[in-house]
């Protein structure tokens, strides 16, 4: 199973275990990096996971209708071919706990639990520039030192509780999707309230409204969703995964998504209406997030967009019965996939139902949080649990909620306070030996997240591998390159219509107070791939090294 032998850590004169490399979160991203460094390099490493096991977002987001929006047969691990032969995903769209199920898989195939230590909340990370080590210290007061520090916090862990006056006053319970209780929740009977229609409302809603006496669903954001068309995995398709393993890699590393199917080369505009409605149609009845790769253009011109648009549009109409409430959920202010573009089951179709009412906070916002439920400029809505589907404080969130100081006491929130920059979304200058996995700057969530782990942790290792076979002892970026990709990030998402949704989360705008970056690199998967690639082959161009 391991191509090197790893050693046990040796212990420094204060106690605490002198490590090659400490690796914070035990999600996908953490663990496949533990593979790499310690099975691969033989390095010895630490995983400190603040939760009680493996599986990061799918270790906390447990809340009704969870799945995730990419194809099964393509979200997992690609660089064992063996691995991905030997694992059955039973369905197209998998729920959290199938995907759970496959991470502790993945972690007990390879033996990583004994390198993590659970339940362990890391509250700081110090460089001290005399030994060149980063200090790690635990919530619970463990610490831990090593030459190289790896963040794999994930980019949507840092749950964002929205600041309303009076929660601390409700009498009923309240949640929130990325907090989830591991024993459930049960709605049997109960007035509940949901705040947010994204990604996770858009999936909770249907879920809850089954057994809720009756589901208030708070819409301040309408957005497009396209259905899933979920189903099980045939026979036939199952082994044609198993047969194709390698192939279904290939295509991921291809596409600018990460995904096993390529943006289409036709454009909208150029397509004559009544054809563009076929593709359209067949786009909406195949489902997923493919939907998106139906043009060229569409996140290219406006125009294109549009006509996307309108037809997803439509379709909410001609499922809502209520014309006021089809009205509230066709009321959408950014281009088609502009925000993160959801797929559902059954999403509007539930607004069809008795108990669901939909209220639209745009038009009046809520003002307090009572004792017995929400109030608004209209009115006031009784509940007995609120639900928060507000989402996350994406990307810089999980970085900055933890004390990273960098040379001479260098603050990282201090040099992102006004947004974050970094090279490649690998490092920043500044501090030394600190990697992050799918940071901001990288292309993270907007592919397909095991394809961006893979390459960033495959990176990740063949540089620390580079080091110890040169005797180099330091590695951070130049203040000069890092500026020049953060251009880059900035151009990138200049050319799409990504940027031109001033409330989406890819900006910050869902946290207030948070600067308006456009923080993923937008110009695809594939193309970072090579951008990183190129960085190695020309020396590990734009970074300093020292011995």
């Amino acid at each position: 199973m391991n191509s090197a032998t790893t050693h046990d850590p040796e212990s420094t004169p204060g106690g605490s275990p002198a490590l090659d490399a400490i690796i914070i979160g035990a999600g996908l991203a953490g663990l496949y990096q533990l593979h790499c460094l310690r099975d691969r390099l033989g390095l010895s490493v630490q995983v400190l996971e603040t939760g009680g096991g493996v599986g990061g977002t799918w270790y906390w987001n447990r809340y009704p209708g969870a799945r995730c929006d990419s194809e099964s047969h393509a979200y997992g691990f690609s660089f064992s071919e063996e691995l991905m032969r030997d694992w059955d995903w039973t369905e197209r769209f998998p729920e959290q706990k199938e995907i759970l199920r496959y991470i502790d898989h993945f972690a007990d195939r390879f033996d990583l639990r004994r390198s993590i230590r659970f339940n362990a909340r890391v509250s700081a990370a110090h460089y001290n520039d005399a030994t060149n080590r980063w200090e790690v210290r635990t919530a619970s007061g463990e610490s831990f030192n090593a030459k190289f520090l790896i963040t794999a916090v994930g980019c949507l862990s840092a749950a964002n509780v929205p600041t309303i006056a009076g929660l601390d006053s409700f009498q009923g319970q309240w949640y929130h999707t990325g907090q989830w209780p591991h024993e459930g929740v049960n709605f049997a009977g109960k007035r509940v309230g949901l705040i947010g229609t994204g990604s996770t409302g858009i999936q909770a809603a249907p879920v809850i409204a089954e057994t809720a006496q009756h589901l208030s669903v708070f819409q301040r954001s309408p957005t497009y969703s396209v259905p899933a068309r979920n189903a099980p995995w045939t026979a036939e398709f199952k082994r044609y995964v198993k047969e194709n393993a390698a192939e279904i890699r290939r295509a991921t590393h291809a596409t600018p998504s990460g995904h096993p199917f390529a943006n289409s080369e036709r454009l909208a505009l150029q397509t004559p209406p009544h054809e563009r409605q076929a593709i359209y149609e067949a786009a909406w009845r195949k489902g997923g997030v493919e939907f998106r790769t139906a043009f060229g253009d569409i996140m290219l011109n406006k125009e294109a967009n549009d006509t996307a648009a309108e037809f997803v549009r439509n379709k909410i109409l001609q499922i809502v019965k209520d014309p006021v409430t089809a009205h509230k959920l066709t009321d959408i202010d950014h281009p088609y996939a502009g925000k993160r573009p959801p797929v559902d089951t059954d999403y509007y179709e539930t607004f069809n139902r008795d108990n669901v009412s939909l209220v639209d906070v745009r038009a009046a916002p809520i003002e307090e949080i009572t004792a017995t439920g929400i109030r608004t400029r209209d009115g006031h809505y009784p509940l007995d649990i609120i639900v928060f589907a507000t989402g996350y404080d994406a990307l810089t969130g999980p970085l900055l909620r933890m004390d990273i100081r960098g040379r001479s006491g260098r603050l990282l929130a201090d040099d992102w306070k006004d947004g974050p920059r970094s090279y490649l979304g690998l490092q920043m200058e500044g501090f030394p030996n600190l990697f992050t996995i799918t940071g901001p700057g990288s292309p993270s969530v907007l592919t397909n997240m095991p394809v961006a782990i893979e390459q960033h942790s495959d990176w990740i290792a063949d540089c620390i591998a580079h080091m110890r076979a040169q005797g180099l002892e330091r590695i951070e970026p130049q203040a000069q390159a890092m500026g020049d990709w953060m251009l880059k990030v900035t151009e990138a998402a200049s050319a799409t219509l990504l940027s031109t949704a001033t409330t989406s989360w890819y900006l910050g705008a869902n946290v207030p107070g948070k600067p308006r970056v456009f923080m993923p690199y937008s110009g695809g998967m594939a193309r970072y791939r090579k951008i990183c690639a190129d960085v190695a082959t020309n020396g590990y161009e734009g970074f300093r090294f020292s011995s």
